[in-house]
């Protein structure tokens, strides 16, 4: 599937870390009994994948508190009355509860009218992205004149289940764990997009169209143990991490191909990426693969891990906040999730506004 906007635009970015720090270290020190067990060397978790820290929320964190939080800051940045939001959409994977959506809340918190239109969407680490799609495409039919996606991943329960359960599972084997490594990459974050019409005026950040593609034949390749929700939720994750880099890789370079055939761009006019931050091997391959040099990609995972829907959204703000993408920028989004799912979103960028903690 293709997408082209002509009035579609980013006015601002509110993003929300946590203090919690961990890392890749002391989740190791956590693994001591399966670390003797199998005799693991230290420093094997930051080796392999590039992270040396995450955060986490505190515990019993509400999604919905941190997905308002950063919509408010996404709209005092662009200074945008709560009531003229027409439609608020609530992107990631983790939510408060399986019903109602954590939309609802989120729209309580964040003072948005009646009017609204509201709704979650889940697509593992596309969330965010596909709602921007949505969004932009109600602004070009003069739906509304402003949304806001929003998404907040909290990843303490899946580190710690799989903690425990690597340390307590004694049939396990130096093969067997690989498949829950990328369950201990997990961050958290929260990021809201506020969208409205590009115009001069407004000095939004334009977005200009994308490209989607479906690889579903390998939906097994990364799974949970169930539906869960929340903060507080306990999931397990069964990843084939390398069959799932590879194949994700794949289909990125396919939909990175299209994408430049249907924008109309060269690489050469591309001056900055920004991937799903999953790892340093995951980017080294992407970025080989789409033949985009290591310089022109801006990346958070080292410090954050992967933090899901939010991750490329959280990326772009600090990437513009610290000024290493600049005004008028061509930039491409390269967004993959499990499923596999993909979606590459460029935009040109203007002199966004971004609030952050």
């Amino acid at each position: 599937m293709q997408f082209s906007f002509t009035r579609a635009g980013i006015r601002s970015l509110g993003y929300t870390l946590p203090e919690t720090i961990v890392t890749s270290d002391e989740i190791e020190e956590r693994l001591a009994p399966l670390y003797e067990r199998l005799k693991l060397p230290a420093g094997r978790l930051e080796l392999m994948t590039g992270i040396s820290e995450r955060r986490f929320w505190p515990v019993d964190t509400l999604i919905s508190d941190l997905s308002a939080i950063s919509c408010r800051r996404a709209l005092a940045a662009a200074n945008v009355d709560p009531r003229d939001v027409g439609l608020l959409i609530h992107g990631s994977v983790c939510r408060d509860f399986l019903e109602p959506a954590t939309a609802c809340r989120v729209h309580h918190l964040s003072g948005l009218p009646p009017e609204c239109q509201v709704y979650d969407v889940s697509n593992a680490c596309l969330g965010i992205l596909n709602g921007i799609i949505q969004a932009a495409n109600m602004i070009e039919l003069g739906q509304i004149n402003y949304a806001l996606v929003v998404g907040t991943e909290s990843g303490r329960g899946l580190v710690d289940t799989t903690i425990d359960e690597l340390n307590t599972n004694t049939n396990l084997t130096r093969k067997s764990i690989k498949h829950s490594i990328a369950s201990l990459t997990i961050g958290s974050a929260s990021c809201a997009v506020l969208l409205g019409l590009n115009s001069e005026k407004s000095g939004s950040t334009r977005v200009i169209g994308g490209v989607a593609t479906a690889n579903t034949r390998h939906n097994e390749l990364c799974r949970s143990s169930g539906d869960t929700a929340g903060g507080i939720a306990s999931p397990l994750m069964e990843t084939d991490s390398e069959a799932l880099m590879h194949e994700g890789v794949e289909t990125g370079r396919r939909t990175f191909h299209r994408f430049l055939e249907h924008m109309g761009w060269s690489r050469e006019e591309i001056s900055a990426t920004v991937c799903h931050q999953v790892g340093s091997t995951h980017r080294k391959l992407m970025l080989e693969s789409v033949a985009m040099p290591d310089e022109t990609d801006f990346v958070t995972y080292p410090i954050l891990g992967n933090t899901g829907s939010a991750a490329l959204p959280v990326t772009l703000a600090r990437a513009i906040e610290t000024r290493a993408i600049g005004p008028g920028q061509k930039v491409a989004l390269m967004g993959i999730g499990s499923g596999i799912n993909c979606l590459v979103l460029g935009i040109e960028t203007a002199a966004t506004p971004v609030v952050s903690r």
